[in-house]
């Protein structure tokens, strides 16, 4: 025997009647009682952009909830201590959109205090939103003892958890390749990134002819460079990028160790000339007649060297180069000031044959695989690009911001 369900059912009241029967029976409360196992722990994460729940916050939630509530079901005890993450770029960048500010200038004019307290102000707004929302998804957790980022409280807790790991030697100073925004000058969480990124930002591709000059003898014997230079200079190392931007920087190109890479003699507009790229390649970025004068493994053409397009110390820009810690066999971490450097080809285990020539434009300052092959191969490190995205220097093209330094 069932109960005669009724086809117009009313959801909403039917969501209030759920609702209320959780609080006049205390149902939060009573799920936490009884439990007999150790704490279990689970991190709320940060509003959206406008501090309103996005879907894929109340996903996570909802998610959260179901664990926590596994948890409970299996004896344990799970903190249940609702949160407000305050700090972030999120609430920073609405702030500026009500206060029509442009600019981090903009921001230091109108008063880094100041701004703060809009700021504390803002995130506090949507306290409401929130708590209808948890308590709507069945979100059960402590909402009337809530940590706040910004008390002193949990900012000192964070200081002191930091102090511990320094003393245990567990924290070191280091550097890491991170997205960044040069309209706010700072770098971005993966977070920040997910919330939006400008869409159809131009990325114009290029090969690049990368002349061969020679081989550095410190790494390899000269015999990989008299193979190759047998069929006579000029030779080009020919790559390919989409960030013509970073090219000032380029201080290696990465090959494949293990693939195939072809020396092809191609018609060019002034005569003959001989392109080094990838064999499986050649087919899909030479159209013009051409003849592969021989094949080479990529591990062989490691050390070469070639000149440099842009020549930092001509244009007023620092040159430093990776070394190692003194008496340290690891990675070169260390950056030292050098007079200059000639740029080589090295090993790269992302190297794709998928897309353009097989021959990786490299430069450390751009891109976290770059400075990853930066320290293995101890290689220079140019930074031509200040944190508000305009090229320093006197190049051509300095001054201008990167993007529009692109075709230049």
């Amino acid at each position: 025997m069932f109960k005669k369900v009724n086809s117009r059912v009313s959801f909403p009241q039917l969501e209030e009647e759920v609702l209320q029967y959780w609080k006049d029976n205390d149902v939060f409360k009573k799920s936490e009682e009884g439990a007999n196992k150790p704490l279990f722990m689970l991190y709320e994460g940060p509003p959206t952009a406008n501090g309103s729940p996005g879907i894929h916050h109340v996903l996570a939630r909802v998610f959260k909830d179901i664990i926590c509530r596994y948890k409970t079901m299996k004896g344990y005890r799970p903190l249940r201590k609702g949160g407000w993450d305050t700090h972030g770029l999120p609430v920073e960048l609405e702030v500026e959109r009500e206060l029509g500010l442009k600019s981090k200038r903009d921001i230091e004019e109108y008063g880094i205090e100041r701004f703060n307290q809009k700021c504390r102000e803002s995130v506090f707004r949507y306290v409401k939103e929130w708590e209808d929302l948890t308590e709507r998804i069945g979100f059960w957790v402590d909402m009337e003892h809530p940590y706040v980022t910004l008390d002193n409280s949990y900012i000192e807790t964070g200081w002191w958890i930091l102090k511990q790991l320094w003393d245990r030697d567990l924290i070191y100073k280091g550097m890491k390749g991170t997205p960044h925004c040069p309209r706010c000058v700072t770098s971005l969480s993966s977070h920040e990134v997910a919330l939006g990124y400008e869409e159809n930002t131009p990325d114009p591709s290029v090969y690049v002819k990368f002349p061969l000059l020679g081989w550095e003898p410190t790494i390899c014997t000269r015999e990989a460079f008299d193979e190759v230079a047998k069929h006579g200079l000029p030779i080009y190392l020919l790559a390919w990028t989409t960030t013509p931007w970073t090219l000032p920087g380029n201080t290696a190109l990465a090959v494949d160790p293990s693939a195939d890479y072809s020396l092809v003699e191609v018609e060019g507009p002034k005569g003959k000339e001989k392109l080094l790229l990838a064999s499986a390649l050649v087919e899909e970025v030479i159209k013009e007649p051409h003849e592969v004068l021989e094949t080479f493994k990529g591990g062989d053409l490691a050390a070469l060297t070639y000149r440099k397009l842009y020549d930092p110390t001509e244009h007023g820009v620092d040159v430093h180069q990776f070394r190692r810690p003194d008496g340290s066999s690891e990675e070169a971490t260390v950056l030292e000031s050098v007079d200059g450097f000639t740029p080589r080809v090295v090993p790269g285990n992302f190297v794709s044959l998928e897309e353009g020539t097989g021959i990786v434009h490299t430069a450390p300052a751009f891109g976290d695989e770059d400075l990853t092959a930066g320290r293995q191969h101890g290689l220079a490190f140019v930074q031509p690009v200040d944190l508000q995205g305009i090229v320093t220097g006197t190049y051509p093209f300095a001054g201008k911001f990167v993007k529009d330094a692109d075709e230049e």
